[in-house]
């Protein structure tokens, strides 16, 4: 177990990422104490009988007393607001940062309502599961995965380094960049695949030829895991969406242009450009496993069944 890097950890939003980040930092002993809120008393109360944080508080504001580490684990869209509502109780040298998959609408949000005697680096851990809540948390969620730290200009480099320091110790890479690179690319390698996933799973619910029992039953692989990119929480992803829209709608229009040529492919039976295609979108799904962002474990990693011995009745003669 390490030194502490912080004092007290403020966690403003306890669900996925929030309570991972309280299980993996009590467990790497990078903070002293923890003190959390949540909007919803029911959730405040489970975040008290889980035993996530030190502390259990009922208001943003009373959260951040004292605390050197403020994290804002809540939809970018609340950002703004529950910015200005800190800012008054904000300790001098604490830094404030967020755990949100846009990062230029956060910048715009957010900075305007922080005092100059805080810091600000906007943070994105690019990990997370289907599941929301403090009860889908784990302490082993960012390891080995990536962290993106998007500094504004005139950040104080000792801040930013501090929190890469923190993020280090929970086991994630830590990556530097522009508010808007980040949003760039989040747009086309996670915020593109959310709406493709959440489009398919709504054009195969309303297809008025095949019925609900049948999308459920036959879904094949590749639809399943359509499905679960299409569970994640509709609020969070609302919020990415209306906040990152320029680079959606670009990458959109991408996209858009390369399915037009995937159509002439198959209208024209032009088996080439569709073979090229699937032989460099093959490559990079290597790619993505040799560097160790995924498993290589046959159906992907799923648990396979297997079938019970036949009863004797149905044994072959002589056997």
């Amino acid at each position: 177990m390490m030194k502490p890097l912080f004092n007290r950890m403020a966690l403003i939003g306890v669900g996925l990422i929030g309570s991972s980040i309280a299980r993996a930092a009590r467990e790497q002993g990078i903070v002293r104490s923890i003190v959390a809120t949540a909007r919803s008393g029911a959730t405040r109360a489970r975040i008290a009988e889980l035993g996530l944080a030190d502390q259990v508080v009922d208001t943003n504001a009373a959260a951040v007393d004292g605390a050197d580490l403020v994290i804002l684990c809540i939809p970018v869209g609340r950002c703004g607001e529950v910015a200005a509502e800190i800012a008054p109780r904000l300790a001098p040298g604490a830094i404030v940062t967020d755990v949100g998959s846009v990062k230029e609408a956060v910048v715009r949000d957010v900075a305007p309502h922080l005092p100059d005697t805080v810091h600000f680096v906007p943070g994105h851990p690019v990990a997370g599961t289907e599941n929301s809540g403090p009860d889908a948390g784990f302490s082993e969620l960012f390891i080995d995965r990536w962290t993106i730290l998007t500094p504004p200009e005139g950040t104080d480099p000792g801040a930013v380094d501090r929190l890469a320091a923190f993020w280090s110790a929970i086991g994630a890479n830590v990556e530097t960049m522009s508010p808007e690179h980040h949003d760039l690319v989040l747009a086309v390698t996670s915020h593109l695949p959310h709406l493709i996933a959440y489009t398919i799973v709504g054009t195969a619910a309303d297809l008025a030829q095949v019925t609900r029992s049948e999308v459920l039953k036959f879904s094949a692989g590749g639809f399943r895991d359509f499905t679960r990119i299409a569970a994640s929480d509709p609020t969070m992803w609302r919020d990415i969406f209306l906040g990152n829209r320029d680079a959606v709608l670009e990458m959109l229009g991408t996209f858009g242009e390369d399915l037009a040529k995937m159509t002439r492919a198959i209208r024209r039976g032009d088996g080439d450009t569709l073979f090229e295609l699937f032989t460099r979108t093959r490559a990079i799904r290597r790619g993505i496993v040799q560097i160790g962002q995924d498993s290589d474990t046959p159906d992907f990693g799923r648990p396979q069944k297997r079938l019970p011995p036949l009863p004797r009745p149905y044994m072959a003669d002589g056997e």
